[in-house]
């Protein structure tokens, strides 16, 4: 069946028009939880063809699947959820990804419109909720309003610095039959600028005069995919780069100029190129990825900011030249404007600082203590996977070990939360990284803590691996032995005459029990339906 045919059999309402709006912007999946509030708008995306909707088991999980999509394509990634406690369920992940850069767009139901002034059943302001971790925060008055929001909701999120936004949908939005008059905004793309002459004479002026400059490379330099230009200049100045957490792999960590990931501790290998340089390059590095004072504490460094935003102000950070526009354009530019000026500085710093970690990463490969050193965890795990195969580093002392010695050879490749530094995030992103690098092999470093808060979206994982487009069906671990893994009693019930005496046995153990009930759904169907004919009078 065509796309048209298809719609001919289907309302064309303002469900369909949303869909249809999502589609203009190229979303490929949505990621969520859906409810009655807002089951035509999912039932709209089941429908369509362009679009596939992933069940999760968790809103939160959601959201980090959309953040994790939207920080490896670059497009924004898309979550939905129902109102009140499933919106508010997909907070976590739109902050994460708001101080992580990273560009999202949550869309959930709200209340209709003749209530959301009262106080009333589920209603909470959303709105006023989303706005202080998102870049834009709305609801949709009415269904001419759809092209136009959602145009602005991805123009916002993707544009540098890329970020969240938030939209809600009333319920009476949602079931409005009207739009078929409507159709989507043509998309436009925010171009970055090129960098100013001006500026590029200045910054070469400083440079001319430093005496031990530094490049440290941040997440801006791997969105906007800099990593040429940045090993080209480098090269051709010699001077030696430093990482930040979300940088990692903008320059590989085995060319000749990298010395490593900066960013924890105060006093690290990394660090100690930073003391002594008097010229910080800082190229396309944000100030929520670490404490500026780290790379500047007595603030007598002066500071060259390449990025294409200008930078936030702090007393660390304060910036002598700074270069807006393309990333890779300013480099490019630079590095000619200094035409083929060298630094006459010893490598043996830069080499000392590769060869202490990779010493670490060596003896880590040798050790055969168990329990596992970290280091071990980390050799093993560099060894098992490709140069282009990506990890998602959850947050906990083992983000702590992999951004300093996981060798890193492509951007994007070890994904970490370092803006909001969230727990959970990487195994529900790892399933979001997999469907957008299908050929890639993904792997999600998670400690235990981190592991139970999101375990249940194992569950997606398989139905995503064998599951149908538009499955919406659920399945579940063995309860029981779920239970007993906590070291719990667990029961199932194999008989109506099971529960009674199964119920008191569990209630007379003064431990932790937990009963697996199965339950005959199809009475929900009939409960309603007796309900829908029972007389008034009654």
């Amino acid at each position: 069946m065509s796309d048209a045919e298809h719609r001919k059999q289907t309302p064309d309402g303002a469900a369909e028009l949303l869909v249809r709006c999502l589609e203009n912007e190229g979303v490929e999946v949505v990621f969520g939880v859906p409810g009655e509030e807002n089951i035509r708008f999912t039932n709209a995306l089941a429908r369509s063809e362009r679009i596939r909707y992933v069940l999760t088991r968790h809103e939160q999980a959601a959201s980090f699947m959309a953040e994790m999509h939207g920080r490896l394509t670059g497009s924004a990634g898309v979550m939905s959820a129902t109102l009140g406690p499933g919106a508010i369920n997909l907070m976590l992940g739109v902050a994460d990804a708001m101080t992580n850069s990273t560009p999202v767009v949550a869309i959930t139901a709200q209340v209709g419109k003749e209530r959301n002034y009262k106080e009333s059943h589920q209603f909470v302001d959303l709105v006023s909720m989303f706005a202080p971790v998102t870049k834009w925060s709305a609801e949709v008055p009415a269904t001419r309003a759809i092209p136009e929001m959602v145009r602005r909701a991805f123009k916002t999120a993707e544009s540098e610095r890329p970020g969240a936004v938030y939209i809600a949908v009333p319920e009476d939005v949602d079931e409005a039959t009207d739009g078929s008059d409507l159709r989507p905004l043509r998309r436009n793309v925010v171009q970055p600028e090129a960098p100013s002459p001006k500026q590029i004479k200045r910054a070469a002026e400083l440079l001319r005069e430093a005496r031990r400059p530094v490049i440290l490379a941040g997440h801006g330099a791997a969105r906007g995919g800099a990593e040429e230009s940045l090993a080209a200049f480098a090269t051709a100045l010699d001077v030696s780069t430093a990482t930040t957490f979300h940088g990692k792999g903008v320059l590989p960590d085995d060319h000749p100029c990298a010395t490593g990931t900066f960013g924890f501790m105060r006093r690290d290998y990394t660090n100690f190129g930073f003391e002594e340089a008097d010229v910080v390059i800082a190229v396309g590095y944000e100030l929520q990825e670490f404490d500026p004072s780290r790379i500047n504490p007595d603030g007598d460094k002066k500071i060259v900011h390449i990025h294409r935003v200008p930078a936030e102000v702090d007393d660390s950070y304060s910036v002598d030249v700074g270069i807006i526009g393309d990333i890779s354009a300013s480099l490019d530019a630079l590095a000619t404007e200094l035409d083929g000026l060298r630094w006459t500085i010893d490598d043996e710093d830069t080499t000392a600082t590769r060869t202490l970690l990779s010493k670490e990463l060596e003896q880590g490969a040798a050790d055969e203590r168990y329990p596992l050193a970290p280091q071990r965890v980390i050799a093993d795990t560099r060894a098992a996977l490709g140069r282009d195969d990506i990890v998602l580093v959850d947050t906990g002392a083992l983000k702590m070990w992999m951004a300093r010695l996981y060798p890193t050879y492509a951007p994007n490749t070890c994904l970490i939360s370092n803006g909001l530094s969230t727990m959970g995030f990487s195994l529900p992103g790892a399933l979001a990284v997999q469907l957008a690098r299908p050929q890639t092999k993904v792997l999600a470093a998670v400690g235990d803590g981190s592991f139970l808060m999101h375990s249940q979206e194992i569950e997606t994982a398989m139905d995503l691996e064998v599951g149908e487009h538009s499955n919406t069906d659920f399945g579940n671990p063995d309860i029981v032995q779920y239970a007993r893994s906590f070291g719990a009693k667990g029961y199932h019930i194999e008989s109506a005459g099971d529960l009674l005496p199964t119920l008191r046995e569990a209630l007379a153990d003064p431990g932790v029990s937990i009963i697996n009930c199965p339950v005959d759904y199809a009475e929900n169907m009939n409960l309603i339906e007796h309900l829908g004919h029972l007389d008034s009078a009654l």
